[in-house]
């Protein structure tokens, strides 16, 4: 495992990762184009999640390329990956059993977002980030919770519009769950951390 983690931490591999982070990044943005048009505008940052969750990477994948770290940014980088990650491929899921089917996009985007979320963990021993920093991205993370469920900016998914409310109370203990693993993948073990080749 060391080994693949070393392998993760070289130049060549970092840069793959950062190309295929920013081509998911612009088609995620993309996909939400049509739910930003009808979006307030002191709303839009809050309703691309997924897209600015692979964001955060793909700033903390640059900054990895100069032998950089942004605590913050990595804070906020391995908690909306998991948790976007994850949230994506259990709404896909529940599509297919209310529907019974799910087309191919929905596939995709379960492979892709699951991918997504593994991809913040691996690397997890590369970041820097202290408590204060998780405390960061915690208030980020459950402030958009609120703007989501509270003021209606979830990304949207009709047929499941009946369950909006269970779902809200899944995503709030996504995000709590999310934060408690990367406090114990990067804050409880620091020293334990890998450096950037």
């Amino acid at each position: 495992m060391k080994l693949f983690q070393y392998f993760l931490g070289q130049k060549p591999i970092i840069f793959i990762m950062f190309i295929i982070n920013l081509l998911g990044t612009a088609y995620g943005y993309y996909w939400y184009r049509y739910q930003l048009e009808e979006t307030p505008a002191h709303f839009y940052i809050f309703v691309p999640d997924s897209p600015t969750a692979s964001l955060f990477f793909l700033i903390v994948l640059l900054a990895f390329l100069f032998k950089r770290n942004l605590p913050v940014i990595e804070a906020l980088a391995i908690v909306t990956l998991f948790k976007y990650g994850i949230w994506a491929v259990i709404m896909n899921l529940l599509v297919l059993a209310v529907n019974g089917t799910l087309p191919w996009e929905g596939y995709m985007l379960i492979a892709s977002h699951f991918g997504m979320a593994v991809q913040g963990l691996l690397y997890s021993p590369y970041y820097r980030f202290k408590s204060w920093h998780l405390i960061v991205a915690a208030i980020w993370t459950l402030h958009n919770d609120v703007i989501d469920y509270v003021f209606g900016m979830m990304p949207r998914y009709s047929v499941l519009m009946d369950y909006i409310n269970e779902i809200g109370y899944m995503t709030f203990w996504l995000s709590l769950i999310s934060l408690g693993i990367a406090y114990y993948l990067v804050v409880k073990n620091q020293s334990k951390q890998l450096e950037l080749a």
